[in-house]
C-alpha cells in the first residue's frame, strides 16, 4: 500500500532552508519516491493554518518511505530542514 509523507512547515532560517532545498533534489532521486506537491504559498480553502509551506512525497510503501527517512544521505542534509523550518512532518497510508 503506499505511503504518503506530508510536510507542513514555516520557514525560520531562510539561509539553512535554501541550502537543504539545495541538496534535497539529488537525495530524494537516489530512493524510490517521488514528489507529488510542493508550494510555499497553498490556498487555505477552510478553518486555519499555521504554516507557509507544504510538501507531498509519495513511496510504494511504508518501508520504502522508511528507507528514505532513515538514509545517511538523507540524515546529513535533514539538519538545515530541520534548522530551517517550524512544523511537521506527518506520514500516511494510502487507501487500498
Amino acid at each position: 500500500m503506499a505511503a504518503y509523507a506530508i510536510s507542513q512547515f514555516s520557514i525560520t532560517d531562510l539561509t539553512a532552508y535554501r541550502r537543504y532545498q539545495s541538496r534535497f533534489t539529488d537525495v530524494f532521486h537516489a530512493f524510490d519516491g517521488t514528489l507529488h506537491a510542493a508550494d510555499e504559498s497553498p490556498k487555505v480553502e477552510e478553518g486555519s493554518w499555521p504554516h507557509q509551506k507544504v510538501v507531498l512525497l509519495a513511496f510504494p510503501d511504508e518501508q520504502a518511505l522508511r528507507v528514505f527517512a532513515d538514509s545517511p544521505e538523507y540524515a546529513a542534509i535533514a539538519a538545515d530542514r530541520r534548522a530551517g523550518t517550524d512544523g511537521v512532518v506527518l506520514t500516511v497510508h494510502g487507501v487500498p
